[in-house]
């Protein structure tokens, strides 16, 4: 199925990395939100329970294998053309996650990946979905 101007909504997750005060971020190498800071995840394959997912996904992008643990948020992301056509349409759950090992690293489909300090968080430009979970957190104001 298309990303882009999907059939249908598109079932992705995010893993919250958290770990001695600190939280994993990545710069998003692809649309939506090229070039912003969120929490690793992406989209769920057939046949993969969502866990299975955020813990590839996290994997993936930043070469941190976690523990997943319970759901933090279920968000949706919908963004329209100029014409009000759907041109993405994402229904994510996020997780909180341990990590339990890797080497931190970009992976292709990010920038950037890295663990900052909560205090710091307010210095990022992270996509609205991240700032609705980390508000829920109490980290940021959303």
């Amino acid at each position: 199925m298309a990303r882009i101007y999907p059939e249908r909504p598109l079932v992705g997750v995010g893993g919250v990395v958290f770990n001695g005060g600190k939280v994993l971020i990545v710069k998003r190498g692809s649309e939506p939100s090229y070039g912003r800071w969120s929490i690793p995840g992406g989209l769920v394959n057939l046949g993969e329970t969502a866990a299975e997912a955020c813990a590839r996904e996290v994997a993936e992008e930043t070469g941190i294998i976690v523990k997943v643990g319970e759901v933090v948020d279920v968000c949706d992301y919908i963004e329209r053309d100029d014409d009000g056509r759907v041109r993405f349409h994402y229904v994510i759950i996020d997780f909180l996650a341990e990590p339990v090992g890797g080497s931190l690293r970009a992976g292709s489909d990010a920038l950037d990946a890295k663990f900052v300090d909560v205090e710091e968080l307010m210095n990022y430009d992270f996509t609205r979905t991240t700032r609705k979970v980390f508000a829920k957190l109490g980290w940021l104001k959303e």
